[in-house]
């Protein structure tokens, strides 16, 4: 008999069947709970899924043989539940952001470590076929000395996707365009150009009504002299244009592109090792039907096989938080209209204030 793994989801969104899509794909795992705030929309997904389902995520911390807990709720509730999940005993999988302040990130990160559970957030696009060709041709140094790089999303979102939620696009519970679409392609860049050493940012609230922005841009100085530019915007007309990485060196070129950067449009190198029409068609894959791509499977199995001890954990607290923390230093960049040295020692006003909101809200004020 195969050992498995029971997963539990909290928060039944939009994220949430890729999830559990995954977690049906991997012969080691089983879904075996699910969770809303919203009762019907947790008793839709428990009955479709043949599961227990609860309207509270304590009856799901609370269940025994649970063993891991993946946490798909508004982004400023993470931090929270994942730490109540690692008290518990439970492993956590967190979606992105794992936080919206790094004393949250490091709380999750030291009370996983605290309590022997893995935590793993999910950026699943490292785990594209693309993505992972473009950063072994980096470890192989095939680029030589690494010029610049650039990270693009290009993404529509009308009002009404803001307005479904009320906490979209809050500074309490979720960020703009950078928090929660781009951060995915930002820690790709980090993780090909390595740590940054100072950012300089802009953001503005151009279309949507709503706190954050829906537009942002930035340039990053990267620790090995190389250089960085963000785009990110969710105001592209009139629907998904792309996201695109991009990463040049002395004797390398590589752009990846596609819904949810998955194909290859361009790998060009001084050393000859391949032939880039080959690679190009090897990587011409049909589009994915939406921008979260087909990375789920490959994280959760990542998670699995680390839980067991067969492998390394590849997107863990740590490396979580680096995305984070560039985030965190674009906003406070914006709002002080300067250069943001790292590591970053204060929090963007606009955040502080909105989880000081939150806080005082839920009754938590000190």
């Amino acid at each position: 008999m195969v050992k498995h793994l029971n997963f539990a989801v909290i928060g039944c969104g939009r994220i949430a069947p890729h999830h559990i899509g995954a977690i049906h794909q991997i012969p080691q795992a089983k879904l075996a709970m699910v969770a809303d705030i919203v009762p019907e929309r947790a008793q839709a997904f428990g009955e479709r899924y043949g599961v227990p389902w609860a309207t509270d995520y304590c009856d799901v911390l609370e269940r025994e043989g649970i063993d891991v807990v993946n946490i798909c709720t508004p982004s400023g509730l993470h931090a929270q539940m994942a730490i109540e999940a690692a008290r518990a005993g439970k492993h956590v999988v967190v979606e992105k952001p794992m936080a919206l302040t790094l004393e949250d990130a490091d709380a999750m990160i030291a009370t996983a470590a605290e309590h022997g559970v893995t935590l793993a957030v999910v950026f699943q696009n490292r785990f594209n076929p693309t993505v992972r060709d473009l950063r072994e041709a980096l470890e192989q140094g095939r680029f030589g000395k690494l010029t610049h790089g650039n990270a693009a999303v290009r993404w529509y979102r009308d009002q009404d996707y803001y307005d479904e939620d009320e906490w979209r696009g809050t500074w309490a519970l979720d960020g703009g365009a950078f928090m929660n679409q781009a951060i995915h392609n930002i820690d790709l860049l980090q993780w090909m150009l390595g740590p940054v050493k100072k950012i300089g940012a802009f953001t503005a609230t151009a279309l949507r009504e709503m706190e954050a922005e829906d537009v942002g841009a930035a340039v990053l100085h990267f620790s090995n002299g190389s250089i960085g530019i963000i785009e990110a915007a969710t105001t592209i007309y009139p629907d998904n244009l792309e996201e695109t990485l991009s990463i040049f060196g002395e004797s390398g070129t590589a752009v990846i592109g596609g819904v949810a950067i998955n194909r290859m449009r361009y790998w060009r190198f001084a050393d000859g090792l391949d032939q880039e029409e080959k690679v190009l068609r090897s990587h011409n894959v049909p589009e994915p039907t939406t921008v979260y791509g087909h990375g789920h499977r490959p994280l959760l199995q990542n998670v699995v096989n680390a839980i067991f001890g067969h492998e390394k954990l590849l997107v863990d607290g740590a490396e979580g938080r680096k995305a984070l923390e560039i985030i965190l230093a674009a906003y406070l960049s914006a709002e002080k209209g300067e250069m943001v040295e790292f590591p970053l020692k204060t929090m963007p006003g606009k955040i502080a204030q909105g989880r000081a909101r939150l806080m005082e809200k839920s009754g938590h004020a000190q």
